[in-house]
């Protein structure tokens, strides 16, 4: 007997017109004039922040491998930025909520796990260019050519996208029995879950597995890289160049920490520990503060960004006066 409530897939048609309601912040009316506000001022400042960078190295004929991530990155958090918090300041702007398809909400979903996915490898293939950089210095010109940094650039996506497809079928192939009301302001996969009425684990080992290999798998990359620069630095003895080297690890050190410290926290734990109020809280920042924190981090901490900077201003200081 099928369970009261489901939403029905048998029929060809319901497939594109059964909707789910994002209820978003609705128990917060008396804040949603606020943080409407502050989901509008972080989206332009983050679209405004990633946009510079992206357009800083874009336009800088030079790009060591270091800035060509940076470039990737940037273009990552601009997609991934216009992907979530449109549809969230919808969802503030209805009191009652705002609906998305079943297609549209897969479709968010998808798009959503590719990008966080395929910036979780990029970060780990930023760390090997900081490895040898440090470890292999008189190799590092030689084996991060253009063609390498393209080559992972391309392997981050691709796998992202394979890893997010199997997770977004997965997840979608499940009957939803309790509600079409999704508590949350995005399709996030652990509120999408929370719907299904399965009784089996399938739907958390698929979940597990695309945790495996979208954050353990890039994490374990990033540690071993920097165990490996570690130890390096501890081989140098002047305390300059130990300063100097360390230095240049420290912006994605920041962005790493930020990155893998909301995503473990809201994905790699059993679906019983669901909290849809502390998820919402966690993601809030996931995708809104810490996208506005990586301009700022790299901005301030990249010497060559800060380069680069000057001399566009430069050149435009130039052009007004002539």
């Amino acid at each position: 007997m099928p369970c009261e409530g489901c939403v029905e897939r048998d029929n060809v048609s319901t497939g594109a017109t059964r909707e789910f309601l994002l209820l978003g912040f609705s128990e917060l009316l008396c804040l949603r004039v606020l943080l409407f506000l502050v989901f509008l001022t972080a989206l332009l400042v983050t679209l405004a922040g990633n946009m510079m960078i992206f357009l800083a190295v874009v336009m800088e004929p030079s790009r060591p491998p270091m800035l060509f991530f940076l470039c990737q990155l940037s273009a990552i958090e601009l997609c991934y930025t216009l992907v979530i918090v449109p549809k969230a300041l919808l969802s503030l702007a209805v009191v009652e909520g705002s609906t998305i398809s079943f297609l549209g909400c897969a479709a968010q979903m998808h798009l959503f796990v590719t990008l966080g996915g395929a910036e979780c490898f990029l970060l780990a293939a930023m760390s090997y260019d900081r490895y040898m950089a440090i470890c292999q210095p008189l190799r590092y010109v030689v084996v991060m050519s253009e063609g390498l940094c393209l080559r992972l650039a391309l392997m981050c996506c691709l796998g992202a996208f394979a890893v997010s497809l199997g997770l977004t079928v997965a997840v979608f192939r499940l009957p939803f029995c309790r509600s079409h009301r999704i508590d949350h302001f995005f399709c996030d996969v652990p509120a999408v879950l929370h719907l299904a009425c399965t009784q089996s684990y399938a739907p958390e080992l698929s979940l597990l597995a695309a945790c495996v290999l979208l954050v353990l798998l890039p994490f374990l990359l990033i540690l071993a890289s920097y165990l490996c620069i570690a130890v390096a630095l501890l081989h140098i003895t002047s305390s300059v160049r130990r300063g100097k080297a360390f230095s240049t690890c420290i912006s994605h050190l920041a962005v790493t920490l930020l990155h893998y410290g909301c995503a473990t926290f809201i994905y790699i734990r059993p679906q019983s520990s669901y909290s849809p109020a502390r998820d919402k809280v966690v993601s809030l920042v996931y995708t809104n503060i810490t996208p506005l924190m990586y301009p700022l981090i790299y901005s301030l901490r990249n010497k060559e960004i800060r380069g680069i900077l000057r001399k566009i201003l430069r050149r435009k200081k130039m052009a007004q006066v002539n």
